[in-house]
């Protein structure tokens, strides 16, 4: 099933309250900011609301009356005054703004970035990298954008929209109900295209997910589309994607492009019949010239938030359709969590109490284990297994035998659906995932480097190692000489994924990052399967310096590399259906016998014509 039928879908066509409730405590975490962005915001607000009253007085006591009863010096100083607290108050908004916006896009995505760091396994499975990128990066920063700027512009909105109607009533209220009269009017307008907006928004927004993991899944596979000519077939898929996005979004953008001119027309038509009343009463002497003035200025800037609050409430719509996604990633479950005991001993992933850690040995027990993806389809049924400190343990079996399903289990990337594992004598559900993981070095089929040097890649996971410890590990793996011969040794760019690397040379710096991290527990997962044998021999090096008195999981491809462990488990179904060293499972001449000479001839014979 794919990634886009995974995704929850959202159908709320209103503004949802809760959520709303939850974006503002997260904003509120910026709460000095947030309090002196929305000071300045009403002192702009309250500013615009004195620039007519002040028009009206230039024209009734200076144009009309000719300055008879007021000082010409006086009122400059006061305009003057204003312009100069107007420009203040608009410098300090803009910085405030600025600041709540990038602060809380950084907040928000440290959220999600946190709690993406926790998430268990089966999170990933069903979940396309695409979908959370899109989240994290333009998710987020709409949603800073929205709450930085559309929000405060609503806030500014509703105050000039409350302060208007006060001083309008206060001065001729007849001519006030002419500009209130349209208000209902406009409500009913915005509700209607409201739940239109919304609709075409998340539409949008779960479009361009698509194209962003699109867009991800043919840059990692760029490989296999140019070694299978799938150019053509991607590009095709591609465009369609990008089609549906480019249509969602022109529906949303034609829904605001009559929502808006509604709105302006309106405007125009209360204006029009103030000018119609006010004339009249002009005419009749019954209010002066400023005020009629006064009374057009304040139902263009009335209505300003009107046509303010009709583009914000689109914008929320936009931002909601984001924020419900985001949230959504905040608040995913954590599958494999620790217990609140646990968690208060050891600590959490992010802050974890070393000082709490136990020395691990590494004697581990599955006691009628029991695991599936599929209720009706278990993986491992009843398993049982005593493993000695210090022992290798191989795992052999064909594709969905159980073998990653065993060291997943063990390393708790899933749990147990019944029975227990235990490691030196403790349930390991006693003690927290991050102790576990601590002690667990795991190297996979395809080694996964991070941009940067070789050096900071063999001291991923022990940032304060020093350089002379990096080297030593290096030499003990047997990665030294390679390095050394790269262009700028360990400080040589491994480039994306270490795609600038021998797959052999990865697992090489992979199995150097393992070993200085010191594990008590290592998991190799067909870690020599793709290695070409020449490299083989340096691997093959590297895995008996790294398991040295380490209690290891080989889940083996090639058998050829097993054949020194304590104990191999031949898996078929999640079961074992033979234990025991190669010399004995080669004595019984069972399945194992079978998969070992049969892959030594396949070897062989490739060798031979190969020779």
């Amino acid at each position: 099933m794919s990634s886009q039928l995974k995704e929850k879908e959202y159908t709320n066509e209103k503004l949802d309250k809760n959520l709303w409730k939850k974006l503002f405590s997260i904003l509120w975490e910026h709460k000095k900011m947030v309090i002196m962005l929305l000071f300045f915001n009403i002192l702009i607000a309250v500013n615009d609301m004195v620039f007519p009253l002040l028009n009206r007085s230039a024209i009734n006591d200076f144009a009309i009356n000719k300055g008879q009863n007021a000082s010409l010096v006086t009122f400059c100083i006061i305009y003057i005054g204003m312009i100069a607290f107007k420009s203040f108050s608009l410098y300090s908004f803009f910085k405030y703004a600025g600041h709540v916006e990038s602060d809380f896009g950084k907040n928000l995505r440290k959220k999600c970035f946190d709690h993406v760091q926790q998430l268990s396994f089966p999170y990933f499975d069903r979940t396309a990298n695409g979908w959370i990128m899109a989240r994290i990066s333009s998710d987020c920063s709409r949603i800073a954008e929205t709450l930085a700027w559309s929000f405060v512009d609503l806030a500014w909105g509703l105050f000039i929209i409350v302060g208007l109607t006060i001083i309008m009533l206060v001065i001729n209220w007849q001519m006030a109900l002419a500009v209130l009269v349209i208000v209902p009017i406009l409500f009913m307008i915005s509700l209607y295209f409201q739940k239109r907006i919304l609709r075409a928004q998340r539409a949008t927004r779960k479009a361009n997910s698509l194209v962003t993991a699109g867009f991800s899944e043919s840059i990692n596979g760029a490989k296999t589309t140019k070694t299978l000519a799938v150019e053509q077939k991607n590009y095709e898929e591609f465009m369609e994607k990008t089609h549906s996005f480019k249509m969602h979004s022109l529906k949303a953008v034609y829904l605001n492009s009559i929502f808006q001119p509604i709105v302006f027309l309106l405007a125009a038509l209360v204006i029009a019949m103030l000018m119609t009343i006010g004339g009249q009463e002009v005419l009749l002497g019954t209010i002066e010239f400023g005020t009629l003035s006064l009374f057009i200025n304040y139902a263009d800037l009335f209505f300003e938030p009107l046509k303010q609050i009709a583009r914000i409430m689109s914008e929320m719509q936009v931002a909601q359709a984001n924020a419900e996604r985001v949230l959504s990633l905040i608040e995913e479950p954590v599958e494999i969590t620790d217990r609140e005991d646990v968690i208060e001993k050891y600590g959490t992933l992010l802050n974890p109490k070393v000082e709490n850690y136990e020395k691990l040995c590494g004697d581990i027990d599955f006691n009628h284990v029991n695991f599936y993806y599929n209720e009706n389809e278990p993986v491992l049924h009843d398993f049982d297994l005593h493993v000695k400190q210090g022992s290798m343990i191989a795992l052999v079996g064909e594709t969905g035998s159980g073998k990653s399903t065993i060291v997943n289990l063990l390393c708790r990337f899933y749990e147990p659906r019944q029975g227990e594992i235990w490691i030196d004598g403790h349930n390991i559900q006693d003690r927290s995932v991050g102790w576990l993981h601590s002690n667990i070095g795991y190297v996979l089929q395809t080694p996964s480097l991070f941009s940067g040097t070789i050096k900071d890649n063999i001291r991923f996971g022990k940032p304060e190692a020093s350089d002379e410890e990096v080297i030593e590990v290096a030499k003990l793996i047997h990665a030294h000489d390679f390095i050394m011969k790269t262009e700028k040794g360990y400080d040589t760019q491994v480039g994306e994924g270490g795609d600038l690397l021998s797959t052999g040379e990865k697992q090489l710096i992979s199995f150097a990052r393992a070993l200085l991290s010191d594990p008590r527990i290592v998991i190799l997962d067909e870690a020599t399967s793709s290695i070409d044998t020449e490299s083989e021999k340096l691997i093959q090096n590297a895995i008996e310096t790294l398991l040295k008195d380490r209690t290891s999981f080989v889940v083996a491809h090639r058998l050829s590399t097993i054949v020194e462990a304590d104990q191999i488990l031949v898996l078929d179904h999640g079961k074992i259906m033979e234990q025991g060293t190669h010399q004995e499972l080669m004595a019984k001449k069972g399945m194992y016998y079978d998969l070992f000479t049969s892959q030594a001839i396949s070897e062989k014979t490739q060798q031979m014509m190969h020779a």
